[in-house]
């Protein structure tokens, strides 16, 4: 069983690296004339959520630059509720340090969407062990640390930042949580696919809960799959059939989730999840989403499903919340919630899009 702490001054701290996504919508960016710009990052967008729609105590350590679009970045991270806790750059005017820039337009039925980044001179990439005061912010307690692997591949450094939050976290006596989001692309500048599997697994060391598909499990951790036959994107036995490699070599590691998802068209997904929880599996119910933005979509599941667990709800209840929350999310533009408590509830326990009066 996870030994959740019943209190603490924080319910949840994420680490990693925040961006602002530039999003043209449905236009490609090669005709686009306007762009809306969202706050993002895969460990912020969990803080995000469960603050605002799931009412709990959170905050985001990350780097942070003192020039306009870390301002902009600043104002979101309040407006969500967010307690920050930022190692401050200065930006020199000309070349950085940057907050990180994703690029990613909508798509739209069969054309699918189109990401790109510039993380050039960022400044997450840049934080190394000691520059983050572990003691003062988990003073007051805290009962769930999170971060994910593409804070990790960030640099040669961030790694140990993670590590470090990690035992900081575990001697405060919280639950550790990693979502693998293994990114070949980033990987392949960070030292390649050996550096990457060294690395995570000296991270997924010190952890309870990890977030990550079959991907994820093979190609970051170097984990082996089962020669198993799937029936659809739906058919969990590939997921479930791992699960015998991570209690073996990862006996630390409680419990494993993830979506599983088909994609139809752009606009159109099956959905579903999973969840391996000391050797029990669970699976989500499926539902069709009429997707308006897919992006954040797994970071939301994450969420309900942390939501769940600090709640105590059962392993099984617990994946219907985040399940429902990854759901709704995908039905609002950006990356972070718009959804409230009572909705992603009632769509967990079976509800409709009939108009609520």
């Amino acid at each position: 069983m996870l030994n959740i702490p019943a209190a603490g001054g924080l319910d949840f701290v994420a680490l990693g690296a925040m961006v602002h996504r530039i999003d043209p919508g449905r236009i490609p960016f090669h005709k686009a004339s306007q762009c809306a710009i969202h706050v993002s990052g895969g460990e912020f967008n969990c803080a995000a959520n469960l603050a605002d729609c799931f009412g709990m105590k959170t905050g985001i350590v990350t780097a942070m630059v003192d020039y306009p679009i870390g301002g902009l970045i600043q104002e979101r991270v309040r407006a969500m509720g967010v307690q920050p806790f930022y190692r401050m750059f200065e930006h020199n005017g000309v070349n950085g340090p940057n907050m990180a820039t994703v690029y990613s337009d909508q798509g739209c039925g069969v054309r699918a969407p189109v990401v790109f980044y510039n993380r050039s001179n960022e400044a997450a990439a840049q934080l190394k062990p000691g520059d983050i005061d572990w003691k003062s912010i988990f003073a007051g307690g805290v009962r769930w640390f999170h971060s994910g692997g593409i804070f990790a591949a960030l640099s040669s450094t961030t790694p140990n930042v993670i590590i470090e939050g990690m035992k900081a976290a575990k001697d405060a006596g919280a639950i550790v949580s990693f979502d693998l989001n293994y990114r070949a692309k980033l990987w392949q500048i960070s030292g390649g696919l050996d550096t990457c599997q060294k690395t995570l697994r000296s991270i997924v060391e010190l952890c309870d809960v990890l977030v990550g598909n079959e991907e994820d499990l093979q190609k970051g951790l170097g984990i082996k799959g089962q020669d198993v036959e799937k029936t659809g994107k739906l058919d969990p036995s590939a997921f479930f059939g791992m699960m015998e490699g991570v209690a073996k070599e990862l006996p630390n590691v409680k419990a494993v989730a993830t979506t599983l998802r088909e994609v139809h068209t752009t606009n159109r997904h099956s959905w579903s999840a999973v969840l391996w929880y000391e050797g029990e599996t669970f699976q989500a119910p499926e539902c069709e989403l009429d997707v308006l933005d897919r992006v954040g979509g797994g970071d939301g599941f994450a969420s309900g499903l942390v939501y769940g667990l600090l709640s105590g709800k059962s392993p099984a209840e617990a994946l219907k919340l985040g399940w429902a929350h990854g759901a709704l999310l995908t039905t609002f533009p950006g990356d972070t919630t718009m959804a409230t408590l009572s909705q992603v509830e009632a769509f967990a326990e079976g509800g409709s899009a009939r108009i609520q009066r």
